[in-house]
């Protein structure tokens, strides 16, 4: 529907408005003369009722192109009042004359609608309504009132555009996430807006340094000050950047004085903006952060280039040495024992023959474990599935002839599997449970066994994360005051004539748990007996 007029029904006067003009638009849509009585009198006969009775009533007259042939006048009468229950009357009379009138009351709003179907459709082009529309825009005033009625309406539409100009100004001076207040000559604060008096919570009555120190940064006063007298004084704007409180910290701004000129150009106010830039602030530092970062990330790539090339040379070095210092201790003992084929007994023990070869199997032993130490290396490994069970039965194998010999008594429980390297964990469980058959006095009971709970209480078993092992035995066990270097190489808490051993067994095993990305830990008492507790990730 196109608007083509519209009338405040507030007395007698715009009675008469209606009437005429509901004619007048049926005239000029050549309606037949009948018509147009038939549809400006009940037009009237409504517009009567919401003066007399109703509130807040308003008329639209309008042009409804239902579609090329079918056109009509639409009248439509709203008012705050349900009228139909006021006057029945009246909307009986309209009907009979109008033939088309709808009415409706919902949401405290009555409507009222009167159609008339236009007798020429095809005569009431889009041009032509247009026609309508500003003829009755710019119609000559039917009466001094009228005029009168139109200045008003004019006004208050213009009133209404300026007052919605000037809300939509305010909403955005107070949406906007910047600090804004107007300073005058005196330096007296004459307005702010919603932003500035949230930030602060009480709004400087000045900008004076008295009123500074509420918020601005002490080691930026000077900048603000130094500022708006430059800005005064030459009566040009100012740029700097502040610090200002916000709760318990500092946060950097950019302020901005600039003068507020009148139509006129002159001016006796300034326009004082703080905007948060911190962000930036931040972003600059990082940055240089980042430039200090990447020249120490260089430096860590470097050394740990060279650290790299050095564990190859130690690497090579370990082979090296192994094979150099084992060939001499290899001829040494064949040739003390092929020198003792024509010895006796007591020859041999006169010339320490025994002795002497005692010592060069404990070297070739030492030899062999420090370069087994040396091959556990830190660095990712193609790991997979294995089976600690089979690992067991592989050791039990290896170990059969001194658990024959100790009658010792093994307890073991199913085990999972793990992801890692099959050698190094059967060297583990080896290192472990050789352990446990050697540090024993009586007959050994060793116990393998996967558990949820273990004893040491280490956080780890509550992640759930970690397949955990246990590794028990009645063997002499051993003081806490050790269980800080247990672990470490070359260190014995016996003397060699009662146990054998190197001390590297242990500094091995931790080695292979730290590859696999877990963890080994034990609890121990003295003649009681000791607990390996070993954690390997599921994943």
């Amino acid at each position: 529907m196109k608007e083509i007029i519209k009338i405040n029904l507030d007395n007698e006067m715009d009675l008469i408005l209606a009437h005429k003009r509901s004619m007048k638009i049926a005239e000029m849509c050549g309606m037949p003369s009948s018509f147009q009585t038939r549809f400006s009198t009940a037009v009237s006969e409504i517009a009567r009722c919401s003066i007399a009775k109703g509130k807040d009533s308003l008329l639209v007259l309008y042009i409804n192109s239902i579609k090329a042939t079918q056109k009509e006048i639409v009248a439509i009468i709203t008012d705050a009042v349900d009228l139909k229950t006021c006057s029945p009357e009246a909307f009986n009379y309209a009907s009979k004359i109008s033939g088309d009138i709808e009415y409706s009351y919902y949401g405290k709003q009555s409507t009222t609608k009167i159609s008339q179907p236009v007798a020429s459709p095809g005569l009431l082009s889009e041009t032509k309504i247009k026609s309508l529309i500003d003829y009755f825009k710019y119609e000559p005033p039917l009466s001094p009132y009228d005029e009168i009625r139109k200045k008003n309406i004019e006004l208050i539409a213009l009133s209404e555009k300026l007052t919605e100009s000037e809300n939509r100004y305010r909403k955005l001076a107070n949406t906007i996430p910047i600090l804004i207040c107007e300073v005058n000559e005196r330096n007296k604060v004459l307005l702010y807006n919603e932003s500035l008096l949230h930030y602060l919570k009480v709004p400087p009555p000045t900008l004076e340094r008295k009123n500074l120190i509420n918020f601005v940064h002490p080691d930026d006063i000077e900048v603000i000050l130094e500022g708006w007298d430059k800005a005064k004084a030459n009566r040009s704007a100012f740029s700097g950047e502040i610090r200002i409180s916000s709760y318990s910290a500092y946060v950097w701004h950019q302020v901005t004085i600039i003068p507020n000129k009148a139509e006129d150009g002159t001016f006796n106010s300034w326009l004082v903006y703080f905007v948060d830039i911190n962000a930036q602030k931040l972003i600059v530092e990082t940055l240089r952060d980042n430039t200090e970062l990447k020249m120490i990330q260089g430096e860590l790539e470097s050394a740990n280039s060279k650290l790299v090339f050095k564990n190859k040379e130690l690497e090579q070095f370990a082979y090296i040495a192994s094979h150099d210092l084992q060939e001499p201790l290899r001829k040494i003992m064949i040739m003390i024992s092929r020198a003792g084929q024509h010895l006796s007994e007591d020859q041999k023990k006169e010339y320490y023959f025994d002795r002497i070869g005692s010592a060069a199997m404990r070297l070739s032993t030492l030899i062999t474990d420090v370069l087994d130490y040396s091959r556990i290396e830190n660095k990712v490994q193609q790991f997979e599935e294995v089976n600690l069970n089979d690992i067991i039965s592989e050791i039990l194998g290896d170990l059969s002839l001194v658990i024959e010999e100790k009658s010792a008594e093994l307890e073991i429980e199913s085990l999972p599997k793990v992801s890692g390297l099959h050698t190094q964990l059967r060297q583990l469980f080896y290192n472990l449970v050789n352990n446990a058959l050697k540090f024993n006095t009586s007959l050994p009971l060793v116990t393998i066994s996967a558990i949820k709970r273990p004893e040491d209480n280490n956080q780890m078993a509550a992640s759930d994360d970690y397949h955990i092992i246990s590794i028990a035995d009645n063997g002499i066990g051993m003081d806490s005051q050790y269980s800080g270097r247990i672990f470490d190489m070359f260190q014995r808490l016996h003397e060699r004539n009662q146990y054998g051993g190197n001390g590297i067994g242990l500094a091995l095993c931790r080695r292979i748990i730290e590859n696999h990305n877990g963890i080994i830990s034990f609890t121990s008492k003295p003649g009681v007996g000791t607990t390996f507790w070993i954690y390997l990730p599921k994943k």
